[in-house]
């Protein structure tokens, strides 16, 4: 009932009852001059149009907000479709992974977590676009994460060592070819007197082979820097000592080392040793006849641990010896670097007083202490990697994301330097760790989480004119 009704039945009221009304029990009343005072109570209150605009607008928003709702879950349905497609092939590739019925590398393993983490990043927003749990997209995602560990443990594996296997079937091939090249040539060259592993009846490197790729580190991907290696003079009962030591992933911190029995333990990473110790820094640890040797934490000293106990049985200063990144090699955390050769420890470092120079020291391995030092002319942070040969240090330098050189030599025994240019292959872009060993003549590289080999080649040694 509206007020204009309201206020016709009211005043036909008046008319119909006149004065009665106002004596009975109704609302109206008379003031003192007489005149009727009457009180009308509506049944409705006042129309709320403040409240029905604001209705109006939240309607509004509540259909926008709902289009949009419908126009996401549209997407939704199409990536689902399409990704729905790619999880099958994926499933099937995985299961052929599992059978060995195909061979694979690296990259398939890299491919396969790319898909796989763009179906879980898919899975991710869906879970967020539900309010409440959604069993099918739980599951899905259960399904996406279990098929990622697959994936990971499969690369460990590595059953039938394909890759190693098949990198030897190339070394194979490359020998075979030049054999072959050699005897189609009409003149035998004159053969070079051999070089016997561990000795010293050769002159400076000549060549660098490509990088042999052996395995990612233990730790994965996220693990850049490190080191790795043989251990060139294992004590017995140990026939043979492979070790990695990834630091943590701020590229400064050693916290883990594992070593290995065997070389089929250490590519299978069966029977693993891991030990944990608190903490060595930088990249410039070696082992040698079972001890690790390495640069304590914010600290000058060198610091020698008995790997089968992992305990620490020497610590020593090294004096004046620059730390904690002042003269690190090109790459950060690599001031004091310990490496091995034919004769035994050294350490490569700069101090102030040779304002930066690079400084080669050789060690008692019992001790540590200094048995005799040389200062050289070349720049440490110049420098990305180095290590020693006979008593000869060699260091290199990045000339692209892909190659390195070793520029730069200094003869320990001459105490004479000089450049070279030996150019060669690296498979990523950061070198981390360098260190060679005596027994076979190789290099054991750690390449931006990759452990790589190279093998050395050298110049005969020239021999002096018989005098007539």
């Amino acid at each position: 009932m509206d007020l204009l009704a309201v206020l016709l039945l009211f005043g036909s009221g008046l008319a119909a009852y006149g004065e009665g009304f106002f004596a009975g029990s109704g609302n109206g009343t008379r003031d003192e001059n007489g005149a009727c005072q009457c009180f009308v109570y509506l049944p409705d209150p006042t129309f709320p149009v403040t409240r029905v605009e604001q209705l109006e607008i939240q309607a509004v928003s509540l259909l926008a907000s709902v289009e949009r709702e419908i126009t996401k879950i549209g997407v939704y349905t199409n990536k689902i479709s399409v990704y729905e497609k790619r999880m099958q092939n994926l499933t099937l590739r995985v299961d052929r992974l599992e059978k060995g019925e195909i061979t694979y590398t690296e990259l398939d393993f890299e491919l396969l977590r790319i898909e796989i983490k763009e179906m879980e990043s898919l899975v991710s927003q869906l879970k967020a676009s539900f309010s409440d749990s959604n069993f099918l997209v739980d599951q899905l995602y259960l399904e996406i994460r279990n098929m990622s560990r697959t994936v990971s443990s499969l690369e460990a594996l590595d059953k039938n060592n394909v890759l190693s296997v098949r990198r030897e079937i190339l070394s194979l091939k490359k020998r075979l070819q030049e054999c072959e090249e050699l005897k189609n040539t009409t003149t035998i060259p004159t053969p070079s007197p051999p070089i016997l592993y561990g000795s010293c009846n050769h002159g400076p490197i000549s060549n660098i082979s490509q990088p042999f790729v052996v395995q990612l580190n233990w730790r994965g991907f996220g693990f850049k820097a490190g080191a790795w290696g043989k251990d060139p003079e294992p004590v017995a009962p140990k026939k043979e000592l492979y070790w990695q030591a990834p630091l943590n992933t701020d590229n400064r911190y050693m916290e883990y080392y594992r070593y290995y029995g065997s070389y089929d333990d250490f590519l299978l990473y069966k029977n693993p040793a891991e030990k944990r110790i608190t903490y060595g820094q930088g990249s410039g640890m070696v082992v040698y006849k079972n001890y690790l040797y390495y640069n304590c934490h914010s600290s000058r000293d060198v610091c020698k641990l008995d790997i089968e106990t992992n305990t620490l049985v020497v610590r020593k200063t090294l004096p004046n010896a620059a730390y904690d990144n002042r003269f690190s090699y090109s790459t950060p955390w690599q001031d004091i670097d310990v490496v091995v050769d034919e004769s035994g420890l050294w350490v490569i470092y700069a101090t102030e007083e040779s304002t930066g120079n690079i400084v080669i020291s050789k060690l008692n391995e019992t001790t540590l202490n200094i048995d005799k030092t040389w200062v050289t002319k070349q720049y440490k942070p110049s420098v990305s990697s180095a290590f020693l040969v006979c008593g000869v240090l060699y260091a290199t330098r990045t000339v692209n994301t892909r190659q390195e050189e070793v520029f730069y030599m200094y003869d320990t025994k001459t105490e004479q330097e000089g450049r070279v240019s030996v150019v060669y292959s690296k498979m990523m872009e950061y070198i981390y760790g360098v260190n060679y060993n005596p027994k076979d003549h190789k290099l054991y590289a750690y390449n931006d989480g990759y452990l790589v080999t190279y093998d050395l080649r050298f110049s005969p040694v020239v021999q002096a004119p018989k005098p007539a």
